[in-house]
């Protein structure tokens, strides 16, 4: 990524070299810290990108490539694309029917309007330049596709407000130290801390060139899936 980081995130090189760190770990982490959810939310996404056999999609902020290979399954021909080459490691030993590169969020290396649907599952927040990113995502998607957000959101009201700090304040930086990476899982609750709530990501969409933006919050106001069209 080009841009440079914004206020509570570390630079694009630290954020790179850590995602390389724990890509051995980051799936069973994710199963841990989401008892396994995060795949049914990876498929509610993946059907609001609304693609089929024959529909060109693209997955931002791949990682491991776990909602690029939903969409493949729906028949889609996918490109993930991510700037940690051993997360792509880990991503093309799942599936080798999809193209994973390495490329960067904030100048994604492809024509306007390419792509019919184009998601970012849980990489969003990541973005050093957030409305940069929702830019370049609307920008290489189709008139009339769509575009899909998944992400973590804060949950707002107790008892869940409380669970949810306790969780990510206290029991992940714990879980990060036992897997040898105290700093991946530190900075993970202050990335969400820091992300915009689901109205306000809605608005962002709107602006960087969606219509119809919607979003649905789940998991008890933990889990935020917005989805919008791209403006003909």
């Amino acid at each position: 990524m080009t841009a440079g980081p914004a206020s509570g995130t570390l630079p694009d090189t630290q954020v790179r070299a850590m995602f390389d760190r724990i890509a051995g770990v980051y799936d069973r982490m994710n199963s841990v810290m989401t008892a396994g959810m995060h795949h049914g939310w990876r498929e509610r996404a993946a059907d609001l990108a609304r693609v089929g056999p024959g529909a060109q999609a693209l997955d931002v902020a791949t990682g491991t490539g776990d909602l690029a290979i939903a969409m493949a399954r729906r028949g889609a021909d996918v490109t993930g694309v991510d700037f940690a080459a051993a997360m792509l490691e880990v991503a093309r030993a799942k599936d080798q029917r999809i193209d994973f590169r390495l490329g960067d969020a904030l100048e994604l290396p492809y024509g306007d309007g390419e792509f019919d649907a184009v998601t970012v599952g849980f990489g969003a927040r990541n973005f050093a330049d957030l409305d940069r990113g929702l830019r370049e995502m609307a920008r290489v998607t189709r008139p009339g596709g769509r575009v899909v957000v998944l992400e973590i959101t804060t949950p707002q009201k107790p008892p869940l407000s409380w669970f949810f700090r306790l969780w990510f304040d206290r029991a992940v930086p714990l879980l990060g130290r036992l897997a040898a990476d105290s700093e991946a899982y530190v900075y993970l609750p202050s990335s969400v801390r820091r992300f915009p709530g689901p109205e306000e990501l809605g608005g962002r969409m709107a602006a960087a060139g969606l219509e119809d933006v919607r979003w649905i919050v789940t998991a008890g106001g933990i889990i935020a899936l917005h989805a919008g069209t791209r403006r003909g």
